[in-house]
């Protein structure tokens, strides 16, 4: 064997016998392990409950003194009921949008309370209301205000084709949804053309009063007639406390 394998074996030798007895080597460079982060979802993209529904408001009413201003075109010296006798209802209604909607109605102070009971069973029923605004928004003229489908109940005036004093000029009557119940005379003939459709009775429409129903049974309750029950003439937004 010539000297230079001999030195390499020697020298293989060694390198094996180092390792052997617990020589340490540098191990070659290693990547670092990914970072791997586990993410929680976030409480927004969490499920969330389906909103509850918001019930309709309960139905408040209110009683006060009527003052000069708030009447000022449908009062007069003169009428059949002094100012102090009547009061303001400030109460909810129904509308015809499905929503709770505030409205007024001027009444002899006798009937007040009972009025308001009835507004509170129509109001229970979901019965539909167009508007109930005062008169007096319409300067006292029952004919805009009937035509605009207005609830009303207190006017100092003539009752319809006659020279006596209305139920109304004594707060003791109420006119409700005028359009949907319009005043109907023998012949059919009625004064307001967007009525037209709301002749007939009976007749399946929001709104409509017919005879016997909850609306009728609801002013019955209190003692008060239906005009829907005249003979001849029908008058089937009027309610009174008389009948007339």
């Amino acid at each position: 064997m010539s000297i230079r394998r001999s030195a390499l074996a020697v020298g293989l030798t060694a390198s094996l016998g180092a390792v052997a007895c617990g020589a340490t080597t540098t191990p070659a460079a290693v990547s670092p392990a990914p970072i791997v982060t586990e993410t929680t979802p976030a409480a927004s993209a969490a499920a969330s409950p389906s909103p509850t529904p918001t019930a309709p408001p309960e139905f408040t009413s209110k009683i006060t003194k009527v003052t000069r201003d708030q009447v000022r075109y449908s009062w007069r010296p003169g009428c059949p009921v002094g100012l102090n006798d009547l009061r303001m209802i400030t109460m909810t209604y129904w509308g015809f949008d499905d929503k709770a909607h505030t409205g007024q109605l001027v009444v002899n102070a006798s009937v007040a309370e009972d009025v308001a009971s009835v507004f509170k069973k129509l109001y229970d029923f979901r019965f539909p209301i167009k508007r109930m605004e005062l008169v007096d928004k319409y300067k006292g003229d029952d004919y805009a205000s009937i035509d605009a489908d207005n609830t009303s109940a207190f006017n100092c005036r003539a009752a319809t084709g006659s020279t006596n004093w209305s139920q109304h000029a004594y707060g003791l009557a109420v006119d409700l949804n005028p359009r949907e119940n319009p005043y109907v005379e023998a012949d059919g003939a009625h004064a307001h053309s967007n009525a037209d459709d709301f002749v007939d009775r009976p007749l399946k429409k929001p709104g409509v009063i017919n005879a016997g129903d909850r609306v009728v049974e609801a002013f019955a309750s209190i003692g008060w007639g239906w005009g829907g029950d005249w003979t001849g003439t029908k008058d089937y937004q009027h309610f009174s406390k008389s009948g007339r």
